[in-house]
């Protein structure tokens, strides 16, 4: 019996009126194009679960001997914040009741510990940041992620360059779905899914950001539409949103880099490039080049079906966050533009703890105004001069 309900819950899932066009079986993919050639198989996917353990082992190879020492060449030294003095009824009060006490406990803490309430903020900001990681391993995760954006993108485009996908959109559809996967492309395909399973699983011992959430649902959205993609073969408009989402990734990085470094402007001058190319890339040439050939050119040339739909819905949804993040940067550059320096991290990590913030707190509860020459960058990774937190 549990043998039947298997392959029944197999055949529902593997429905080719689901995963196929109209009048196509999985009969009809089985065989080789071509010498040397095949149409993509689920069962490829799973090499990119441990394909994803050797990019994190070479992840953390890279940070230790690689990014690391670059690091200590640029003078970022492997120091915290500082650290909050002991006290064990404030260390009871943050563990056990709240991080961040409102005004009516710092009074009650005041007269109980004879303490000033600004020196109790003080203490509780100390006690925050001193469990945040350090400027040294924030540069090691954007190192890793600069190198690999970097080289898969340069890949990506070295690959799609001869592609006759790249230059005619329709290429994608026509023959759909008996078009040959070449290994270039499954090297390429199956690397990309690799490295999102890699940040799947290191999102949750890397640097705990505000926009956690809406990170998990991108890797989720991104890991979702490449492989979907791949089994119903329709690889060749996948590669070309591949491409696109990383030509603007590593000049993210290579911001926060330069801000960890305390080149300032060399950061703002990053930061202002990846800004106007991700505004470009996501809110320009992905409607009107990758939308318009999933959705309209694509219904000309093969029709709708199930599967094409949820292809599409993942596209969508990715837009909706690429609307997200682009209001988050023209804020950002906004105020950098306006103000010549940037008041507040949106996502940030570490706060900032100068005596001019301790007096700005006092009446502005957890929105800090940076005393130091700063800017943000934001993409769902924000850099800034000295972090500021919106508790």
């Amino acid at each position: 019996m549990a043998a039947a309900a298997a392959a029944a819950l197999r055949a529902w899932f593997w429905n080719e009126r689901f995963w196929l066009p109209h009048n196509v079986t999985w009969a009809d993919l089985a065989g080789e194009p071509g010498p040397g050639l095949q149409y993509p198989r689920a069962g490829h996917v799973l090499s990119a679960f441990p394909l994803a353990l050797g990019i994190f082992a070479v992840r953390l190879l890279f940070e230790r001997f690689i990014a690391k020492p670059c690091a200590i060449n640029l003078g970022i030294q492997d120091s915290g914040p500082h650290r909050a003095q002991p006290n064990a009824i404030l260390e009871k009060v943050f563990t056990s009741i709240t991080k961040s006490p409102d005004g009516r406990r710092l009074e009650g803490l005041s007269k109980q510990l004879d303490w000033d309430v600004r020196k109790i903020q003080r203490w509780f900001r100390h006690r925050r940041n001193q469990d945040k990681p350090t400027t040294l391993t924030k540069f090691c995760e954007s190192m890793w992620r600069f190198t690999f954006y970097l080289c898969i993108f340069f890949y990506g485009i070295r690959f799609l360059w001869t592609a006759p996908w790249f230059w005619d959109t329709r290429q994608c559809w026509y023959n759909y779905p008996f078009q040959p996967l070449t290994s270039r492309l499954y090297y390429y395909y199956i690397l990309e899914l690799a490295f999102y399973w890699s940040l799947m699983f290191s999102q949750f011992t890397d640097i705990k950001r505000k926009d956690f959430l809406i990170m998990f649902v991108h890797h989720l959205a991104t890991i979702g539409l490449i492989t979907f993609s791949y089994m119903n073969n329709m690889v060749r408009v996948g590669t070309l949103v591949l491409c696109l989402h990383d030509a603007s990734d590593f000049l993210l990085e290579a911001a926060k880099l330069a801000n960890y470094a305390k080149y300032q402007r060399l950061c703002d001058a990053f930061f202002m490039l990846f800004g106007v190319v991700f505004i470009v890339t996501r809110l320009g040439i992905y409607p009107f080049w990758i939308l318009n050939t999933t959705l309209f050119e694509s219904w000309e040339l093969i029709g709708p079906y199930p599967s094409w739909w949820l292809f599409n819905g993942l596209l969508v949804t990715l837009q909706i966050l690429h609307v997200i993040w682009s209001y988050l940067i023209i804020r950002t550059a906004y105020k950098a533009l306006v103000r010549g320096k940037v008041s507040k991290d949106d996502r940030s990590d570490v706060e900032s703890s100068s005596e001019e913030e301790e007096v700005t707190s006092n009446s502005t509860k957890g929105v800090f105004s940076t005393s130091s020459n700063g800017s943000n960058c934001i993409n769902g990774h924000v850099a800034g001069g000295q972090w500021t937190e919106d508790e």
